[in-house]
């Protein structure tokens, strides 16, 4: 083995948080689907094409990857739905008017409380509350908190 080649699957800094802690695979797949859906967001369906190798370039691991692909899958196909619940349970805010990740932090959170039986909806809210948190404003845990635990309570009902 060359002598760099066992630092390639040493701990790298996206694989930690700023305190040092490890970053579990879910969470990091989580933060790729995010930044994608960022893009995604500005450049529209043509950012699609760059789905595979932004995902490659971005992770090594190939679980974080498609757990990553999964969610971006499912929050594009189901876009139309999704910025629709959202709108309706985010009283007076347009989607549109929303900041840019907090949008896209409710889009990938509403999927998985909408879509994704497998994961409970009390980790998907508080993930997405600490992606708010990290990669917005301080107050946007708040805001993000506030519109999925109205979306929890309607799917229960449904």
């Amino acid at each position: 083995m060359p002598p760099n080649e066992g630092a390639r699957h040493a701990a790298r800094p996206a694989d930690t948080d700023g305190a040092g802690r490890a970053v579990r695979k879910r969470t990091r797949a989580r933060e790729l689907a995010l930044q994608f859906l960022y893009q995604w967001d500005q450049r529209g369906h043509e950012a699609i094409e760059n789905l595979l190798p932004f995902i490659s370039g971005s992770e090594d691991d190939p679980k974080v990857r498609d757990f990553a692909r999964e969610l971006i899958n499912g929050v594009v196909a189901n876009s139309t739905e999704i910025d629709d619940r959202i709108v309706a349970t985010a009283e007076n805010w347009e989607i549109r008017r929303m900041a840019i990740v907090d949008r896209n932090v409710l889009r990938l959170a509403t999927y998985e409380l909408l879509y994704a039986a497998d994961i409970p909806p009390k980790v998907a809210i508080n993930e997405a509350i600490d992606l708010a948190k990290k990669f917005s404003t301080a107050e946007s845990g708040a805001f993000v908190n506030g519109i999925l635990d109205k979306i929890r309570k309607e799917c229960r009902r449904e």
